[in-house]
């Protein structure tokens, strides 16, 4: 029987930028290529510090010749603030934008469900908002930014109400970040976090905030940390809970969802590991480290 549900992220939100210049003003900002967004396509990217640090992450699409950014809910006001001192004389409007709630449609072919190519990014109009493949990895599923009440489009499409925790755990096992859950601001890296693979970082565009940093961690290796999903045998270690090997520090804990999480675990720690066997230990837990299929490293 197919299995498809509907989740509401209330910890997700929206911000609209409008106005003539909208899209040049953020092209300089952000990680990802502002050109490639239109009707049919979204885009995943992060707004960095000067100095190439994870400040805030979004997904990106085009709404009546506004552009729509799902953001962290808490953080919001945060982002629109970072954004405005660069606004200077240029003809764009930046604005929450509450009218849209943000939810999560995931189970089999759920794209397919909803007449959506399994691409990454793929978008299109539904019940007076939007439906769009997430942009990191179609096996993610949907995103859905829709009115109070249209729930029922996806209804409608075979999806059921369905409850966070599952789309936590899909996520997880994916190895997907959610925000400042998972990536500490001011102090993450995107290539740590996926954002090469995941389609974050455009390496053609012209130059952004935090450009410089980004692109010396990819060319020049200096790759040292990767997010990376965990098994959990024992009881969930708290978000920032050291991992250990042997005395040594491995990483850090971050979310979890039942007995899976995500760790920022040191890439020689999972050498060691592999190569002299042993425990990584985070609590009183005991966690088993997988590689991700879209993963390389």
């Amino acid at each position: 029987m197919t299995q498809r549900h509907y989740i509401h992220l209330a910890h997700r939100a929206l911000i609209a930028v409008s106005g003539d210049d909208r899209k040049t003003f953020l092209q300089g900002l952000i990680s990802n290529d502002v050109a490639k967004v239109g009707p049919d396509s979204a885009i995943y990217g992060a707004f960095l510090t000067p100095q190439g640090k994870f400040l805030h992450e979004f997904f990106m699409a085009e709404q009546d010749g506004v552009l729509l950014l799902e953001t962290e809910l808490t953080r919001r006001a945060d982002f629109i603030k970072r954004l405005g001192p660069y606004k200077l004389r240029s003809k764009v409007s930046i604005a929450p934008l509450d009218n849209l709630q943000v939810l999560a449609a995931i189970g089999d072919d759920a794209p397919a469900a909803l007449d959506l190519p399994a691409r990454p990014g793929a978008t299109k109009p539904l019940a007076g908002g939007l439906v769009l493949v997430d942009p990191r990895l179609a096996a993610a599923g949907l995103r859905a930014w829709l009115p109070e009440g249209a729930e029922i489009s996806l209804e409608t499409a075979g999806f059921e109400a369905g409850e966070p925790p599952a789309w936590d755990a899909l996520r997880i096992r994916l190895g997907l970040p959610d925000g400042s859950r998972d990536m500490a601001p001011d102090r993450a890296l995107l290539l740590e976090n996926g954002f090469d693979e995941l389609n974050g970082v455009d390496w053609k565009k012209g130059c952004y905030l935090g450009q410089e940093l980004t692109a010396r961690t990819k060319y020049r290796g200096l790759i040292r940390k990767r997010l990376l999903p965990v098994e959990i045998r024992g009881p969930a270690p708290i978000p920032g809970t050291p991992v250990l090997l042997g005395d040594s520090e491995a990483g850090e804990m971050r979310s979890h969802a039942g007995n899976v999480g995500l760790a920022l675990l040191r890439l020689d720690s999972l050498d060691l590991l592999a190569k002299d066997g042993g425990e990584l230990r985070a609590g009183a837990a005991q966690l088993i480290p997988h590689k991700p299929d879209w993963a390389v490293f």
